[in-house]
């Protein structure tokens, strides 16, 4: 049964986890980066906005019960279904569905809507779809509602969670964990436990902050979501036969 490493912070590690199962892999939870809620009221909120825009239900989970309930009466852009699904469940209404790309969520906006709008979303975050917002013409409010920050381990302490057994895969969901996950594998004494593994990104700038060791044995998924980053695992994975890696598929 291959190993697959999941780097991705609590609650959704978990939630990858039992698809991993489900797909016949064995998972390992060791979260490279964590999410961290930063104060936000509701005054943050510039009067007179009518329209927010969310590319992350972390940015909805951190947010606090007053900011949310001075959200809930404005248009809600959403990026993708999951985090559709957290806004509705967070009661913002109406919810437009995105088609799970940031870039293209900014260009659906810009194409309708003109103005001003807030954008709930994290303190460390990909600048295009603000860039791009901005070009249109619409002026951008960031409601930064959450920090991601870099979750470190001594080889000891990896070594324990793997149990000291190499892994096939790693999944990746941030820049951040990417940048993490270089750094992480190329410990000379944890060669053993990730020599033989691939890579496998949500986007190609994740890819990118691997680093420039990990090469060919990077993998990046046809569309930034989860389901097309597990459709990419696992069709390697039938294709790979029994050798490992995943790298020279």
């Amino acid at each position: 049964m291959r190993r697959v490493l999941i780097t991705r912070p609590e609650p959704g590690a978990s939630r990858t986890a039992q698809k991993l199962a489900e797909l016949g892999f064995e998972p390992v939870l060791l979260p490279l980066s964590d999410t961290r809620p930063l104060p936000l009221g509701p005054e943050a909120v510039p009067t007179g906005a009518a329209t927010v825009a969310v590319t992350s239900a972390n940015a909805i989970r951190h947010a606090t019960p007053e900011l949310l309930s001075r959200l809930s009466g404005l248009r809600c852009y959403a990026v993708g279904p999951k985090t559709a699904e957290a806004a509705r469940a967070a009661g913002l209404s109406p919810v437009h569905e995105g088609p799970g790309d940031a870039l293209a969520l900014a260009d659906q906006i810009a194409t309708s809507f003109s103005g001003a709008l807030v954008y709930l979303c994290g303190q460390a975050r990909f600048a295009g779809f603000e860039d791009r917002l901005g070009r249109a013409g619409v002026r951008v409010h960031p409601l930064e509602s959450y920090d991601t920050v870099s979750l470190e381990y001594s080889s000891e302490a990896v070594c324990d969670r793997l149990a000291d057994r190499p892994v096939d895969a790693l999944l990746l969901y941030s820049a951040k964990a990417a940048h993490a996950a270089g750094q992480l594998t190329a410990r000379t004494e944890l060669r053993h436990l990730f020599e033989g593994a691939g890579f496998f990104a949500l986007s190609e700038r994740i890819a990118s902050a691997l680093g420039p060791n990990c090469g060919s044995a990077v993998r990046v998924a046809s569309r930034p979501t989860e389901p097309a980053l597990l459709a990419l695992l696992a069709t390697l994975s039938r294709t790979a036969s029994s050798h490992r890696p995943f790298s020279p598929l």
